[in-house]
């Protein structure tokens, strides 16, 4: 497997990840998912923070994209999130999954992005019209993780 991981503050292309990707003949599905900065319901969302642990959200991203491969036979995996201040509608997080069938791709994408939104330290800073907010960890995303066990 061809696992390739980055925290950093640039944008990514898309494009380019999923060319990345697609160059394993073995591999039949190319499965992706682009998380974006979003409104809020609650007030005008101005931008947000995103800070991380250094070292540690790189091992703990890895260790989750090797339990996916441990659970499906995949190809490439590729994991991108971005730190700093985000504006709305920017990229926030790229997760891409090679596999040679789709049901592994699908699984696979969404099991990585429930374990990064609970096990991967980020925290998420929000500045809003109505002020400035840490984001507690949602009860909906611990949810999700059960569905994996």
């Amino acid at each position: 497997m061809t696992l390739r991981i980055q925290v950093q503050q640039q944008d990514f292309s898309v494009a380019s990840e999923y060319e990345l990707l697609r160059q394993d003949a073995r591999c039949g599905a190319v499965v992706t998912f682009t998380g974006l900065v979003r409104e809020l319901a609650e007030a005008e969302l101005l931008g947000m923070t995103l800070e991380h642990y250094p070292g540690m959200t790189e091992q703990a991203l890895t260790q989750i994209a090797t339990e996916a491969q441990q659970r499906w036979q995949l190809g490439a995996v590729s994991i991108i999130h971005r730190i700093g201040t985000l504006l709305p509608n920017e990229q926030i997080v790229f997760v891409g999954v090679a596999s040679a069938h789709r049901a592994a791709g699908f699984a696979a994408g969404e099991f990585i992005m429930d374990y990064l939104k609970n096990r991967a330290p980020f925290w998420k800073k929000e500045h809003t019209s109505s002020g400035e907010y840490w984001v507690a960890a949602k009860v909906s995303d611990q949810a999700a993780l059960k569905r994996w066990e």
